[in-house]
């Protein structure tokens, strides 16, 4: 029987486009619609995206499509002009082994150390311990984005009893961690259905099963609000959200929103006054930003 976690498959083609950074969620968007299961970043210098699409037999069509969007991507990004790609099949049968190559375990902040599930615990441990398998899912806490969102959360001064919405939870890493840091009630949801399978499975590989919410539920539905919300995510999704994060969000609360480019947090700064929030602290990371605000009464 086929383990529904790793599913089998015939192959697959490694696509590898090499562009700057400001491209990679545009990017990422393309790589996905077009079918592929994972993306990973797999040198954060070189800034190569490789992403994986299960096999088929019309490669000269997806060649085409790449080619297509990639000049379609220099007419908005002229830095992309200079884009690089590969393209090739990779017979390896067991795909989640594939990702094991990329994750290692990680102290992502002082007192965080995130620790692939396949991996011994170190000898010696400080602070809090994280078991994740990200699969294709977004999150282990190397990325900037997922790092500065983990180290936000760390820095807050929450009341004594405070509950968090994890919108766009991916592997499920931050509402774990939120768990971890003593939240009384946790609800992480996602748009993708293997997300929210992938989140599932490391929710219980951290023994929390029953206590974090996993749901596909959109934002605009919820009706409960929270002292917390953290949103790691593109600029386009974060700007039409932030009216329904002043809704979810309690007096007082806190929202994290990361996923920004430097260039792009004078854009949100922007909004914050119109929806009712006030800017708390900003962190910054390579070409990366996390910015934290807080909704006033």
């Amino acid at each position: 029987m086929t383990d529904p976690i790793f599913p089998s498959s015939p192959g697959w083609l490694e696509i590898a486009i090499r562009t700057p950074p400001v491209t990679h969620d545009s990017l990422s968007a393309f790589l996905f619609d077009l079918g592929c299961t994972g993306i990973v970043l797999e040198d954060f210098e070189d800034y190569t995206l490789k992403a994986y699409l299960p096999f088929q037999a019309d490669v000269k069509d997806v060649q085409n499509r790449i080619e297509v969007f990639l000049r379609q991507l220099k007419e908005i990004f002229p830095e992309a002009d200079a884009a690089k790609w590969t393209l090739e099949k990779i017979e390896d049968q067991d795909w989640h082994t594939n990702w094991r190559r990329f994750f290692h375990p990680t102290r992502v902040t002082p007192k965080l150390m995130v620790v692939p599930a396949w991996e011994p615990l170190p000898a010696t441990v400080r602070g809090h311990v994280i078991r994740i398998d990200p699969g294709p899912a977004f999150g282990t806490g190397q990325h900037p984005t997922t790092r500065m969102c983990l180290e936000a959360m760390e820095t807050l001064q929450l009341s004594q009893s405070w509950t968090m919405l994890d919108v766009g939870t991916g592997s499920g890493i931050l509402a774990i961690y939120g768990s971890v840091l003593g939240a009384d009630g946790i609800e992480a949801i996602d748009v993708d259905p293997d997300a929210l399978r992938w989140a599932r499975h490391n929710i219980e590989l951290n023994g929390l099963t029953g206590t974090i919410g996993v749901s596909s539920k959109a934002l605009e539905e919820h009706v409960d609000s929270f002292s917390l919300i953290v949103a790691n995510l593109i600029l386009e999704e974060i700007l039409k959200l932030l009216p329904h994060f002043y809704q979810c969000l309690n007096p007082g609360g806190a929202l994290i929103l990361s996923g920004l480019l430097r260039e792009q947090v004078d854009v949100v700064q922007e909004m914050f006054g119109k929806y009712g929030f006030a800017e708390h602290e900003t962190f910054r990371e390579e070409e990366w930003a996390c910015v934290v605000c807080i909704k006033q009464p």
